[in-house]
Protein backbone atom coordinates (compact mmCIF):
# COMPACT_ATOMS: atom_id res chain seq x y z
CA UNK A 1 0.00 0.00 0.00
CA UNK A 2 0.87 4.01 -1.05
CA UNK A 3 1.08 5.49 2.47
CA UNK A 4 1.78 8.94 -0.07
CA UNK A 5 0.47 9.23 -3.18
CA UNK A 6 0.97 13.18 -4.71
CA UNK A 7 0.04 13.74 -8.53
CA UNK A 8 0.68 17.00 -10.00
CA UNK A 9 0.67 18.90 -7.18
CA UNK A 10 1.19 22.99 -7.30
CA UNK A 11 0.73 25.52 -4.82
CA UNK A 12 1.21 29.42 -5.48
CA UNK A 13 1.63 32.46 -3.31
CA UNK A 14 0.19 35.51 -5.33
CA UNK A 15 2.33 35.21 -8.57
CA UNK A 16 5.45 32.65 -7.05
CA UNK A 17 4.84 29.31 -7.82
CA UNK A 18 6.41 27.08 -4.44
CA UNK A 19 5.21 23.89 -5.47
CA UNK A 20 5.10 23.28 -9.57
CA UNK A 21 3.49 19.99 -10.55
CA UNK A 22 4.76 17.98 -7.86
CA UNK A 23 4.71 14.01 -8.24
CA UNK A 24 5.64 11.16 -5.89
CA UNK A 25 4.34 8.11 -3.78
CA UNK A 26 6.31 6.80 -0.17
CA UNK A 27 5.65 3.54 0.05
CA UNK A 28 4.34 2.18 3.53
CA UNK A 29 7.07 2.05 6.70
CA UNK A 30 9.65 3.64 4.22
CA UNK A 31 11.93 6.91 5.25
CA UNK A 32 11.52 9.19 2.31
CA UNK A 33 13.48 12.30 2.25
CA UNK A 34 12.75 15.60 0.88
CA UNK A 35 16.03 16.90 0.47
CA UNK A 36 16.74 20.51 -0.92
CA UNK A 37 18.24 24.09 0.24
CA UNK A 38 15.71 26.67 1.78
CA UNK A 39 12.93 28.08 -0.37
CA UNK A 40 12.84 24.70 -2.62
CA UNK A 41 9.36 23.66 -1.76
CA UNK A 42 10.08 21.16 1.37
CA UNK A 43 7.78 22.87 4.11
CA UNK A 44 4.69 23.68 1.88
CA UNK A 45 5.15 20.39 0.79
CA UNK A 46 4.52 18.77 4.14
CA UNK A 47 2.05 21.15 5.23
CA UNK A 48 -0.21 20.27 2.33
CA UNK A 49 0.03 16.88 3.20
CA UNK A 50 -0.64 16.86 6.61
CA UNK A 51 -3.84 19.00 5.78
CA UNK A 52 -2.65 22.12 7.21
CA UNK A 53 -2.75 24.04 3.56
CA UNK A 54 -4.47 23.47 0.62
CA UNK A 55 -2.97 23.34 -2.96
CA UNK A 56 -3.96 25.04 -5.74
CA UNK A 57 -3.60 22.38 -8.00
CA UNK A 58 -2.99 18.55 -8.56
CA UNK A 59 -4.05 15.90 -6.15
CA UNK A 60 -2.36 14.44 -2.29
CA UNK A 61 -3.67 11.18 -1.15
CA UNK A 62 -2.31 10.35 2.62
CA UNK A 63 -3.65 6.74 3.85
CA UNK A 64 -5.46 6.46 1.11
CA UNK A 65 -7.49 9.41 1.56
CA UNK A 66 -7.64 13.08 -0.07
CA UNK A 67 -6.06 15.48 2.24
CA UNK A 68 -7.55 18.44 0.64
CA UNK A 69 -11.72 16.78 0.37
CA UNK A 70 -11.41 14.47 3.72
CA UNK A 71 -8.31 16.03 6.09
CA UNK A 72 -10.36 14.69 9.32
CA UNK A 73 -9.64 11.51 8.10
CA UNK A 74 -5.87 11.41 8.66
CA UNK A 75 -6.00 13.63 11.33
CA UNK A 76 -5.39 10.78 14.36
CA UNK A 77 -2.91 8.37 11.72
CA UNK A 78 -0.30 11.23 11.14
CA UNK A 79 2.26 13.34 13.31
CA UNK A 80 3.77 16.38 12.00
CA UNK A 81 6.57 18.06 13.40
CA UNK A 82 7.94 20.86 12.33
CA UNK A 83 10.98 23.29 12.61
CA UNK A 84 11.76 24.13 15.28
CA UNK A 85 9.99 22.18 17.33
CA UNK A 86 7.07 24.73 18.70
CA UNK A 87 6.28 23.75 22.60
CA UNK A 88 5.51 25.33 25.65
CA UNK A 89 8.26 27.20 27.31
CA UNK A 90 6.86 27.75 30.48
CA UNK A 91 5.69 23.59 30.51
CA UNK A 92 7.86 20.68 32.05
CA UNK A 93 8.93 17.71 29.70
CA UNK A 94 6.22 15.45 30.70
CA UNK A 95 3.70 18.32 31.04
CA UNK A 96 4.25 19.06 27.45
CA UNK A 97 3.60 15.44 26.09
CA UNK A 98 0.40 15.45 28.70
CA UNK A 99 -0.92 18.09 26.83
CA UNK A 100 -0.32 16.50 23.37
CA UNK A 101 -1.75 13.71 24.90
CA UNK A 102 -5.07 15.35 25.69
CA UNK A 103 -5.14 17.25 22.28
CA UNK A 104 -5.16 13.73 20.52
CA UNK A 105 -7.77 12.27 23.17
CA UNK A 106 -5.15 9.69 24.03
CA UNK A 107 -6.90 7.55 26.59
CA UNK A 108 -5.73 7.77 30.03
CA UNK A 109 -4.84 4.17 30.41
CA UNK A 110 -2.89 4.26 27.29
CA UNK A 111 -1.08 7.32 27.79
CA UNK A 112 1.04 6.78 31.08
CA UNK A 113 2.29 3.37 29.31
CA UNK A 114 2.69 4.84 25.88
CA UNK A 115 4.54 8.08 28.09
CA UNK A 116 7.21 5.58 29.72
CA UNK A 117 7.93 3.90 26.51
CA UNK A 118 8.99 7.38 25.07
CA UNK A 119 11.00 8.37 28.04
CA UNK A 120 12.96 5.79 27.91
CA UNK A 121 12.99 5.60 23.76
CA UNK A 122 14.58 8.86 23.88
CA UNK A 123 16.30 9.65 26.74
CA UNK A 124 14.01 11.82 27.74
CA UNK A 125 13.22 10.44 31.70
CA UNK A 126 16.26 12.23 33.43
CA UNK A 127 14.67 15.46 32.36
CA UNK A 128 11.25 14.57 32.60
CA UNK A 129 11.19 17.68 35.16
CA UNK A 130 12.75 19.98 33.59
CA UNK A 131 11.50 23.49 31.96
CA UNK A 132 11.23 23.06 28.18
CA UNK A 133 13.18 26.37 27.93
CA UNK A 134 16.16 24.99 29.93
CA UNK A 135 16.77 22.23 27.35
CA UNK A 136 19.37 22.06 24.43
CA UNK A 137 18.46 22.40 20.71
CA UNK A 138 18.81 18.65 20.83
CA UNK A 139 16.52 17.77 23.60
CA UNK A 140 13.80 19.79 22.41
CA UNK A 141 13.79 18.54 19.25
CA UNK A 142 13.20 14.63 21.02
CA UNK A 143 10.31 16.16 23.15
CA UNK A 144 9.03 17.40 19.95
CA UNK A 145 9.08 14.03 18.18
CA UNK A 146 7.68 12.58 21.71
CA UNK A 147 4.84 14.96 21.35
CA UNK A 148 4.50 13.83 17.86
CA UNK A 149 4.04 10.35 18.60
CA UNK A 150 2.15 10.24 21.82
CA UNK A 151 -1.23 9.32 19.78
CA UNK A 152 0.92 6.24 17.81
CA UNK A 153 0.67 7.74 14.12
CA UNK A 154 1.34 5.46 11.15
CA UNK A 155 2.67 7.98 9.32
CA UNK A 156 5.12 11.44 10.53
CA UNK A 157 5.99 14.08 8.63
CA UNK A 158 9.77 16.19 10.26
CA UNK A 159 10.32 19.36 8.56
CA UNK A 160 14.19 19.66 9.22
CA UNK A 161 14.20 17.83 12.75
CA UNK A 162 17.94 17.99 13.28
CA UNK A 163 18.24 21.58 11.77
CA UNK A 164 21.41 23.62 14.32
CA UNK A 165 21.46 20.44 16.22
CA UNK A 166 24.80 19.11 17.23
CA UNK A 167 26.22 15.97 15.24
CA UNK A 168 25.75 13.87 18.51
CA UNK A 169 21.85 14.43 19.08
CA UNK A 170 21.57 14.36 15.18
CA UNK A 171 23.19 10.75 15.46
CA UNK A 172 20.77 10.36 18.22
CA UNK A 173 17.69 11.42 16.57
CA UNK A 174 18.26 9.65 13.81
CA UNK A 175 18.41 6.34 16.05
CA UNK A 176 14.97 7.00 16.97
CA UNK A 177 13.63 7.25 13.66
CA UNK A 178 14.92 3.83 13.05
CA UNK A 179 13.87 2.39 16.31
CA UNK A 180 10.14 3.95 14.61
CA UNK A 181 10.92 2.20 10.96
CA UNK A 182 11.21 -1.30 12.41
CA UNK A 183 7.39 -0.75 14.08
CA UNK A 184 6.43 -0.10 10.48
CA UNK A 185 5.65 3.79 10.90
CA UNK A 186 6.15 5.63 7.28
CA UNK A 187 8.76 8.94 8.09
CA UNK A 188 8.50 11.66 5.16
CA UNK A 189 11.55 14.08 6.39
CA UNK A 190 12.62 17.29 4.85
CA UNK A 191 16.12 18.40 5.67
CA UNK A 192 18.69 20.90 4.03
CA UNK A 193 21.45 18.13 4.84
CA UNK A 194 22.21 16.10 2.12
CA UNK A 195 24.33 13.71 4.20
CA UNK A 196 21.16 12.78 5.86
CA UNK A 197 19.63 11.71 2.58
CA UNK A 198 22.39 8.46 3.19
CA UNK A 199 19.59 7.85 5.91
CA UNK A 200 16.45 7.34 3.86
CA UNK A 201 15.23 4.18 1.85
CA UNK A 202 14.54 7.23 -1.21
CA UNK A 203 14.82 10.51 -1.47
CA UNK A 204 13.05 13.59 -3.90
CA UNK A 205 15.67 16.27 -4.74
CA UNK A 206 13.75 19.46 -4.35
CA UNK A 207 14.70 22.75 -6.87
CA UNK A 208 12.38 26.05 -6.93
CA UNK A 209 9.22 23.98 -6.36
CA UNK A 210 10.15 21.07 -8.63
CA UNK A 211 11.44 17.73 -7.76
CA UNK A 212 14.33 17.02 -10.26
CA UNK A 213 14.96 13.38 -9.32
CA UNK A 214 13.68 10.73 -7.18
CA UNK A 215 15.56 7.35 -6.48
CA UNK A 216 17.89 5.66 -3.66
CA UNK A 217 20.82 7.43 -2.33
CA UNK A 218 23.37 4.41 -3.95
CA UNK A 219 21.62 4.74 -7.41
CA UNK A 220 22.01 8.29 -7.39
CA UNK A 221 25.42 8.42 -7.21
CA UNK A 222 25.26 5.79 -10.11
CA UNK A 223 23.85 8.85 -11.96
CA UNK A 224 27.61 10.83 -11.74
CA UNK A 225 29.50 9.12 -14.54
CA UNK A 226 32.42 11.73 -14.45
CA UNK A 227 35.66 10.59 -12.25
CA UNK A 228 35.86 12.88 -9.13
CA UNK A 229 38.80 14.03 -8.40
CA UNK A 230 39.54 16.23 -4.58
CA UNK A 231 42.33 18.58 -5.43
CA UNK A 232 43.83 20.26 -1.76
CA UNK A 233 45.58 23.52 -2.62
CA UNK A 234 46.53 26.25 -0.78
CA UNK A 235 45.42 29.06 -3.45
CA UNK A 236 42.03 27.51 -3.76
CA UNK A 237 41.36 30.90 -6.04
CA UNK A 238 43.66 30.98 -8.63
CA UNK A 239 43.24 26.74 -8.85
CA UNK A 240 39.90 27.84 -9.94
CA UNK A 241 40.47 30.19 -12.48
CA UNK A 242 43.36 27.79 -13.71
CA UNK A 243 40.42 24.85 -13.99
CA UNK A 244 37.88 26.81 -15.61
CA UNK A 245 40.08 27.54 -18.62
CA UNK A 246 41.06 23.44 -18.83
CA UNK A 247 38.52 21.78 -21.57
CA UNK A 248 38.72 18.13 -20.43
CA UNK A 249 37.27 19.69 -16.90
CA UNK A 250 33.38 19.17 -17.11
CA UNK A 251 32.82 20.94 -13.49
CA UNK A 252 34.59 21.69 -10.27
CA UNK A 253 33.44 23.78 -7.00
CA UNK A 254 34.38 24.35 -3.89
CA UNK A 255 34.31 21.33 -1.45
CA UNK A 256 34.73 21.40 2.18
CA UNK A 257 38.29 22.71 2.61
CA UNK A 258 38.93 21.90 -0.94
CA UNK A 259 38.14 21.73 -4.75
CA UNK A 260 35.67 19.09 -6.60
CA UNK A 261 36.53 18.51 -10.13
CA UNK A 262 34.96 16.44 -12.53
CA UNK A 263 37.13 15.15 -15.31
CA UNK A 264 35.61 14.43 -18.67
CA UNK A 265 35.58 10.76 -19.86
CA UNK A 266 38.81 10.21 -21.75
CA UNK A 267 41.05 12.88 -19.72
CA UNK A 268 43.86 12.83 -18.06
CA UNK A 269 44.03 13.29 -14.84
CA UNK A 270 48.04 13.85 -15.22
CA UNK A 271 47.37 17.08 -17.53
CA UNK A 272 45.39 18.61 -14.95
CA UNK A 273 48.07 18.39 -12.36
CA UNK A 274 50.55 19.53 -14.99
CA UNK A 275 48.66 22.82 -16.05
CA UNK A 276 48.37 23.69 -12.34
CA UNK A 277 51.96 22.93 -11.84
CA UNK A 278 52.85 25.45 -14.61
CA UNK A 279 51.02 27.85 -13.62
CA UNK A 280 53.08 28.05 -10.33
CA UNK A 281 51.06 25.90 -8.03
CA UNK A 282 53.05 23.59 -5.71
CA UNK A 283 52.64 21.48 -2.97
CA UNK A 284 49.03 20.98 -4.24
CA UNK A 285 47.13 16.89 -4.03
CA UNK A 286 44.82 15.37 -6.36
CA UNK A 287 43.53 12.24 -5.88
CA UNK A 288 40.01 10.53 -6.89
CA UNK A 289 37.45 10.61 -4.23
CA UNK A 290 33.70 8.49 -4.29
CA UNK A 291 30.72 11.01 -5.04
CA UNK A 292 28.85 12.10 -2.12
CA UNK A 293 24.95 12.82 -2.27
CA UNK A 294 25.94 16.57 -2.66
CA UNK A 295 28.07 15.80 -6.13
CA UNK A 296 25.13 14.40 -7.38
CA UNK A 297 22.39 17.27 -6.90
CA UNK A 298 24.95 20.02 -7.98
CA UNK A 299 25.70 17.51 -10.71
CA UNK A 300 21.63 17.30 -11.47
CA UNK A 301 21.33 20.98 -10.86
CA UNK A 302 23.73 22.12 -13.75
CA UNK A 303 21.87 19.54 -16.09
CA UNK A 304 18.52 21.17 -15.43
Amino acid sequence: MKAVEVENLCRSFGGTKALDGLTFSVKEGEIFGLVGPDGSGKTTCLRILCGLMEPTGGRAMVLGSDVVSDPEAIKNHVGYMAQPARLYEDLTVEENIEFYADLYEVPKDRYRDRMKRLMEFSGLSPFKDRLFRNLSGGMKQKVGLSCTLIHTPRILFLDEPTNGVDPVSRRDFWKILYELRRENVTIVVASTYLDEADRCHRVAFFDKGKIRMVEEPLELRKLLTDRLFNITVADRRKAMTILRALPEVSDHYVFGAGIHLLLKDKADPASVASALDMEGLKGFRMEPVHPSLEDVYLSILKKG
